[in-house]
């Protein structure tokens, strides 16, 4: 199945197309993936959902006078569970897309975007179980596996990763890139994104006819 195709200007659009990936990609390498918080969050709206739906119907079918003593504490449980959910979606989850272990190494991954700024950030926290986590902070533009059509490519993005988190270089070596250097500058020898290699050709023939232009004059 081919890759969905999305705008290119929308970040909301290249950061949860990304989100998406990211976990599939451990899963395919035998992460060991927790859906604990995903869990507590879908009980938690559920559970309000559902009170609210009861206290409705049996206002419907009964009526406010049989039902007023009930509908006062489902009101406070409401929103004690709203409060809950929109405690736990910013105090505990806070924005995490993986949460996992492999081979007794916990890895935790939150991901974030900054306005007007296309730029994937990742904060990871990895460790061996029993022993003190680490905290690894990343980035990287979205063009680096986005082509210019709006195309997710995930080789460039798995080897990001691979490159760049310790526990994901061990589980996938081969995607390691061994002589990268710093941010911005790391290149891909078995990937080309589009847009990128338009935008090198583009300003390479510019330079070309300023160089004619000059030699000319």
């Amino acid at each position: 199945m081919a890759a969905p195709k999305i705008s290119v200007y929308s970040l909301s659009d290249l950061k949860n197309t990304t989100d998406d990936a990211l976990p599939n990609y451990l899963t395919s390498l035998k992460f060991q993936q927790s859906h604990f918080i995903a869990d507590v969050r879908l009980a938690l709206g559920y559970s309000a959902v559902l009170i609210a739906g009861v206290t409705f119907y049996a206002d419907y079918k009964l009526g406010w006078d049989a039902t007023k003593y009930w509908t006062f504490w489902a009101v406070i449980a409401y929103f004690i569970l709203n409060g809950a959910l929109t405690y736990w979606i910013w105090g505990v989850e806070k924005g995490k897309i993986f949460t996992g272990e492999i081979n007794d190494t916990l890895v935790s991954i939150a991901s974030s975007v900054t306005k007007h700024k296309p730029i994937y950030n990742l904060q990871v926290r990895y460790g061996k179980s029993g022993k003190e986590e680490q905290t690894l902070k990343i980035s990287a533009p979205f063009t680096r596996w986005f082509d210019s059509d709006g195309y997710f490519v995930a080789t460039p993005f798995q080897q990001w990763l691979a490159t760049e988190i310790p526990a994901i270089s061990e589980a996938d070596p081969k995607k390691v890139i061994r002589n990268s250097g710093k941010e911005g500058e790391k290149t891909t020898d078995t990937q080309q994104i589009k847009g990128n290699a338009d935008m090198t050709k583009t300003s390479g023939d510019g330079v070309a006819r300023s160089r004619n232009s000059k030699k000319a004059t």
